[in-house]
């Protein structure tokens, strides 16, 4: 898997894909912007500070005040990889994002995506 693409790509230019996903299905950006801070630990101030930068991804991450320690409760498969089986830090990351915007978009309830 070749990550670094994903990894220099902005922030700012897939966050309105995961709102217009969410949306599309009868969600809102206000479940987006939870499951964001549930897992990255951001506020709505700090997540727009990394918006407005537009931070990419290994920045985004990094800078993120605190990854949930709930993660390792995330699992099953997102564009044909499992994510708890992905040996990159920064790419499991990025998938456990993209795991939890599909299961809000597939209709899951958010103490379930919230791993509650």
């Amino acid at each position: 898997m070749d990550n670094t693409r994903i990894f220099k790509t902005s922030f700012a230019s897939i966050y309105p894909l995961y709102i217009n996903k969410a949306e599309g299905k009868g969600r809102t950006k206000a479940e987006v912007d939870a499951i964001i801070h549930w897992l990255t630990g951001y506020d709505g101030r700090t997540l727009k500070q990394q918006i407005d930068k537009k931070s990419d991804f290994e920045t985004f991450f990094a800078q993120a005040p605190r990854i949930n320690p709930n993660v390792s409760k995330i699992t099953g498969v997102i564009c044909g990889y499992r994510v708890e089986e992905i040996e990159d830090k920064l790419m499991q990351q990025i998938r456990y994002l993209d795991k939890l915007i599909d299961e809000l978009a597939k209709g899951k309830a958010m103490e379930k995506i919230l791993r509650k």
